[in-house]
């Protein structure tokens, strides 16, 4: 039988849990059933339901003092020990009553970047008939500065590129980029959203920041080479946002609600 997921990536501070327990509720009240699985050994106390838990089988904490590893390097090796114990996983999805999951991943962005645990752990679930789509969360008041979107652009592309999943980035916690940020911007919602025409922001930047203007002009031409990159908009306390991209996801994977038409 054919499952769905969601694998919720970002940087830290993205929302991603807040998107987890934010999604969980919504797919809720749409009676449709969800579970969560939370892949982040680090975090062992979430405010979601959490049906499966990286942290039963190995956690951050203890291969910190087991391996005398700072953070990021124990965060990688738990990845690797999920990849190595990929039954454990496997028997647990099993289990699951409903096809539909919610897979909360670690912000640390090698994960999604360049080291190929997590990559192998999705072909795996992919060969078992799961359909994943890459969720990628990206702080929104990240577009009142002009470098930080650049490296939005950057971090999106290399994780498409990396993944190779269905993919779709949001511009998370859009209620925090009030109106007057908004109209402080130097070019309309649209302009960062649909990633086009980027030689605008280097003249922009070539006035303001020259200094970054050239770097963000080579950086911005490699993104529109490669045309993959545009993204969605979020704020998770609203409900219209939150249908936007429950439709936009079930597109991506080719979910059917069940009794929808």
């Amino acid at each position: 039988m054919v499952k769905y997921g969601q694998l919720v990536i970002g940087p830290p501070g993205a929302g991603k849990t807040t998107y987890c327990h934010g999604m969980y509720q919504f797919l809720t009240a749409l009676e449709r059933g969800v579970h969560i699985v939370n892949l982040d050994p680090a975090n062992d106390t979430v405010p979601y339901p959490c049906d499966i838990s990286l942290s039963e089988l190995i956690s951050v904490r203890d291969v910190m003092a087991e391996l005398d590893l700072g953070p990021n390097g124990a965060m990688l090796y738990c990845m690797e020990y999920l990849e190595h114990n990929f039954d454990w996983l496997e028997e647990r999805l099993a289990r699951l009553e409903h096809d539909y999951v919610l897979f909360d991943i670690p912000g640390q962005v090698e994960l999604t970047t360049n080291h190929p645990s997590l990559k192998r752990i999705l072909e795996r679930l992919q060969k078992q008939e799961w359909r994943l789509v890459a969720v990628h969360l990206s702080d929104a008041t990240h577009l009142v500065d002009p470098s930080r979107y650049i490296a939005l652009l950057l971090l999106a592309l290399r994780a498409m590129l990396m993944l190779e999943l269905p993919h779709i980035n949001v511009l998370s916690k859009m209620d925090l980029l009030d109106e007057e940020q908004q109209e402080s911007l130097p070019f309309s919602l649209d302009y960062y959203t649909e990633v086009q025409d980027l030689h605008y922001l280097t003249d922009y930047l070539g006035e303001t920041q020259p200094r970054l203007a050239r770097m963000c002009e080579v950086l911005g031409e490699v993104v529109e080479d490669f045309g993959l990159v545009s993204f969605e908009t979020l704020a998770v306390e609203d409900k219209a946002s939150m249908l936007h991209i429950v439709e936009v996801l079930d597109r991506a994977i080719g979910y059917v609600a069940e009794g929808a038409a």
